[in-house]
């Protein structure tokens, strides 16, 4: 099966789209974070406007666009940095972040891979490298998988801080 663009996804997608993050580092080769190191001061919407356009016309149809992420506290380097870039992008856009820490996620069962679930029943499972790096993407529809995705979810967006509390220590 090809994997759909994020563009597609959201546009076929009707009520839900969450997304699960759940490591302290991605992509560090990624020129915003190098950027955002350097002490250049970041336009999350310029920087990632597809993104920002894609997410602001799901949410305009109403889809719920929600993201929930399990971090170690303190904080990494780049946990901050999606910290600092989170309210002007992804919340410009529609979205709702939670962040957890993680030794508040212990009791909950969790996928071995971050994950967008969209409706409820199609899963993007997304594979990184130990350093983070991304190495592909896998789709699927099996329905045990949803399930456990869309658990694994709720538990944590419901232990979860919002953005706007969320001290980033």
């Amino acid at each position: 099966m090809r994997t759909p663009t994020f563009e597609e996804l959201f546009r076929d997608c009707r009520r839900t789209a969450v997304h699960l993050e759940m490591r302290d580092a991605y992509m560090k080769s990624d020129p915003a974070f190098i950027d955002w190191t350097a002490g250049t001061t970041l336009d999350p919407a310029e920087r990632w406007g597809d993104w920002h356009s894609i997410v602001t016309e799901a949410t305009s149809r109403g889809v719920e666009v929600r993201r929930a992420r399990v971090v170690s506290t303190p904080v990494s380097e780049y946990i901050r940095f999606e910290y600092d870039v989170t309210h002007g992008l992804n919340i410009a856009a529609g979205e709702d972040v939670r962040w957890l820490s993680r030794r508040n996620a212990t009791g909950i069962a969790l996928p071995g891979n971050d994950f967008w679930l969209f409706d409820s029943s199609l899963v993007l499972v997304n594979h990184f490298d130990g350093d983070g790096e991304n190495m592909e993407m896998e789709l699927t529809e099996d329905p045990e998988v949803a399930k456990l995705c869309e658990s694994a979810f709720e538990s944590v967006w419901a232990r979860a801080t919002p953005h706007a509390e969320f001290q980033p220590a």
